[in-house]
């Protein structure tokens, strides 16, 4: 008898459904599992919050600490050994942080799957056409977002687009190539696409979240013009996005859902963004167990490099360096996932690598503007990229793309000083490997 693969969860949760203009801005409600909990409208949008629910879970801690500490911006002043291996780029398939994120992304995809079967079914004197295509839509969207965040963090991984009911199914699902899991990411945004209206909307998927991510995909895929194309259309949608200035503006004062976002996620007192725990010191309520490293501190504080960008730290009452992006009480800081500013990053990283130095200069300058820094005047492709590499390190320098960069970029060897190429994706938590024979470990581990 197969075992299971216990990254399948059987047990499919739901949060219930608000008002529209307050979809995400709901309290948990109790769990519901079967082929039949998506009868109607209301229940089609309850089981979306659930599928949102799971993006907020796994984008709270577990998946960015191992962007973070993965990364040579933060370091890791707790006790825990299992957290210092992402630093030291030694990680275990025992570790726990490993087993949580990859548990948690995979209840999104199973949210989402069960979204997409069941409401797709609902005949349409149930469910008006247009309310059926958005539901779908954001479902289809998230389940990009997830493959994308497991590709890029172990290489391939199992494909599951059907909507795990019983015990034992999906069980014996072997791991798919890196290609074929882009290609569902890929097929998942152009659904996405397809099924969402062109409106703004900084807390849920539509069009023009599904382009956002999309720049991001061709980026990490070399394919540099439609990376330009994409990001393209946000950047000239100035009615709607725009880099704000100062560089706080987007985060200070407890504001959310700026016109620098794109996407981002929502918590609210009922489902805490734990992130702020993390980052602040025992003055604030916090463990400061993630804290900016001395490099970074001395970067982003640097007038010529990090300009306005020093908002992101602070210091405490013992004279210590603290991360300052998460601060809310309670804790209600929102998960930044697409700013506008990494798609001017993206479009000049894509038209460096297509030698248009002048129009890639544009766009990096565009960004350092807004930092209250000088123009960048770099005029060939290697050091125009660099610039790219070193800016975006401190625009996004408490948000999960540090190590990714330079992952994909072939940059963590030099930068990170990782010998073993077979670090660069993290290994399959042990617990999995345990429960179905089918998978197999990366190399290396």
């Amino acid at each position: 008898m197969k075992r299971i693969l216990t990254h399948i969860i059987t047990i499919v949760s739901f949060v219930g459904l608000a008002a529209c203009n307050k979809f995400l801005d709901v309290q948990p409600k109790a769990s519901i599992s079967g082929e039949n909990i998506i009868v109607d409208e209301t229940s089609a949008n309850a089981a979306l919050n659930g599928v949102y629910s799971a993006l907020r879970s796994y984008y709270s801690v577990d998946f960015q600490s191992i962007a973070y500490l993965s990364g040579d911006n933060i370091e890791w002043t707790g006790s825990q050994s299992q957290v210092q291996e992402f630093i030291n780029h030694q990680v275990n398939a025992e570790n726990a942080t490993i087993s949580s994120t990859w548990k948690g992304i995979y209840v999104a995809i199973n949210r989402a799957n069960q979204v997409i079967k069941n409401v797709t079914e609902l005949d349409e004197n149930v469910i008006a056409q247009s309310v059926r295509d958005r539901i779908a839509g954001e479902a289809y969207f998230i389940r990009a977002l997830a493959y994308f965040d497991l590709v890029r963090t172990w290489g391939g991984v199992p494909l599951t687009t059907e909507p795990t009911l019983n015990v034992g199914d999906n069980a014996g699902i072997t791991r798919s190539s890196a290609e074929a899991t882009y290609a569902q990411v890929l097929a998942d945004l152009n659904q996405a696409e397809n099924l969402l209206t062109e409106t703004t909307n900084r807390f849920q998927a539509t069009r023009k979240t599904v382009w956002a991510l999309k720049a991001r995909y061709y980026l990490y895929n070399n394919n540099w013009q439609e990376a330009i194309n994409y990001a393209t259309r946000l950047i000239d949608d100035r009615a709607n996005y725009e880099l704000l200035n100062p560089y706080y503006a987007f985060f200070a004062d407890g504001v959310t859902g700026t016109r620098e976002s794109v996407f981002e996620i929502f918590y609210n007192a009922n489902e805490l963004n734990p992130h702020r725990g993390q980052w602040q010191p025992q003055q604030n309520g916090g463990t400061r167990q993630w804290a900016p490293n001395n490099t970074f501190v001395n970067l982003v504080n640097d007038p010529e490099t990090g300009g306005s960008r020093s908002a992101l730290v602070a210091r405490d009452n013992q004279n210590r360096w603290y991360g300052n992006l998460y601060y809310r009480s309670p804790a209600t800081d929102p998960s930044y996932v697409i700013r506008i500013a990494e798609l001017y990053l993206i479009r000049a990283e894509a038209l460096s690598e297509l030698n248009e130095s002048e129009q890639a200069r544009a766009d990096l300058n565009a960004v350092r503007s807004r930092a209250g820094l000088a123009n960048n005047t770099a005029t060939n492709s290697d050091d125009l990229l660099l610039a790219i590499e070193n800016e975006r390190r401190l625009e996004f320098g408490l948000e999960a793309h540090r190590w990714f960069d330079l992952v994909r970029t072939g940059r963590a060897a030099a930068v990170l000083n990782i010998s073993d190429p077979n670090k660069l994706l993290m290994p399959l938590p042990s617990e999995q490997l345990l429960t179905d024979d089918a998978l197999e470990q990366n190399p290396g581990y």
